[in-house]
């Protein structure tokens, strides 16, 4: 290998930053392991910035640029939000821990407000989110802060937290994204058609990817808490034309929630619509949006949402997406475990209630006897 690196430093440093400059994040931190040029070149910002760009469109902006920098570097930006988030902790709680909350967390703790609010605050989350189809991007938005939150009335802190990045809403002068066969969508001749081939699921479940990469700018951190890959389609009731792709990842909530775990949900929604001018069916997005649910499936408010964030960023993280989605169906089957209990304890229950009410109505007849 010496010998190689020997008969190419010749060609100069020019030549090498051209050749570095071309990789994608993965290639160029593997190439920077290879000889002292490479890992000297490969610490240049520009090509880190340049990575950025091609894999987050939304990372192009000067403003954002401008954030990056200030957060520590596009080399660091990269690798904080290229691998995804993993959690697997919850397979190490008993079930019966979910069941119901500890007594140490009364109810008044749980909603009212607290010192956390200083440093936790919705102006300090940018939300970065880019949306790919066939590789191509068709979506990209940067919101700082938190839309309709006021910090001044705590309405958002106690309120169930989600943020809508919906495309009629965020901008009226925004044009409309759209997905046609010139973007490689299937030929679909009519929605019936659709109903029965199912093209269009199998397209969005195989070829969308959704990143939603999160800074907070007090704390100089980001970490992107999507799946990429989508988690599951569904279509969406009752008029059937509407397709819901969830992505998203389980965040720790230690110390801030008494369920210790909870689930970010993504959720992008597309529409079907017949193109006149082509006379087959094309794609409109219509609503990108981000919620937190706990593992009963209620939300959860502003406040601890900001701190469950604020957390996610320094969890653990895996450039393995067969890890982050085992991660995914491991808190589904968890999930839906819990509610099977719970709905056997509910059937317990009632068969006692219906049994005590039969004993009491047999017992009043035999006294009336």
């Amino acid at each position: 290998m010496s010998v190689q690196v020997e008969s190419i430093c010749p060609l100069g440093s020019d030549i090498f930053y051209d050749i570095l400059r071309r990789l994608d994040g993965a290639t160029l931190a593997s190439a920077a392991c290879t000889c002292a040029a490479f890992s000297s070149i490969s610490k240049e910002e520009q090509i880190w910035e340049n990575v950025c760009s091609s894999l987050w469109p939304s990372t192009n902006r000067d403003d954002v640029k401008n954030l990056i920098r200030s957060i520590g570097g596009f080399r660091k930006f990269y690798a904080d939000c290229y691998p995804l988030i993993v959690n697997k902790d919850l397979a190490l709680v008993p079930l019966d821990f979910f069941l119901e909350y500890p007594e140490e967390w009364p109810e008044a703790d749980y909603f009212e407000d607290f010192e956390e609010y200083e440093s936790s605050a919705p102006s300090d989350v940018v939300s970065l989110v880019d949306i790919t189809y066939n590789e191509k991007p068709i979506f990209s938005k940067v919101l700082w802060g938190i839309s309709e939150s006021d910090t001044l009335n705590r309405w958002f802190y106690n309120s169930p937290f989600h943020v809508n990045l919906s495309n009629s809403d965020v901008s009226d002068n925004m044009e409309k994204v759209i997905i046609s066969d010139a973007d490689g969508l299937p030929p679909i001749e009519s929605l019936d058609n659709e109903r029965k081939e199912r093209k269009l699921w199998t397209e969005l479940q195989d070829r969308l990817r959704l990143s939603w990469i999160v800074v907070n700018r007090k704390v100089n951190r980001a970490a992107n808490v999507s799946s990429l890959i989508p988690l599951g389609v569904q279509r969406h009731w009752p008029d059937d034309k509407d397709f819901l792709v969830r992505f998203g990842s389980v965040l720790p909530a230690e110390d801030i929630l008494p369920c210790q775990v909870v689930e970010c949900i993504l959720v992008v929604k597309f529409r079907m619509f017949n193109n006149t001018d082509s006379g087959r069916v094309n794609l409109e997005l219509t609503q990108v949006n981000m919620q937190l649910e706990d593992m009963e499936g209620f939300h959860v408010n502003g406040r601890n949402s900001l701190m469950v964030l604020k957390k996610a960023l320094s969890c653990r993280k895996s450039r393995n997406y067969s890890e982050v989605l085992e991660s995914c169906n491991l808190y589904s089957r968890v999930r839906s475990e819990i509610k099977e209990e719970k709905m056997r304890n509910e059937s317990r229950v009632d068969k006692m209630c219906i049994l005590s009410g039969i004993v009491a109505i047999v017992t009043f007849w035999f006294c009336i006897l």
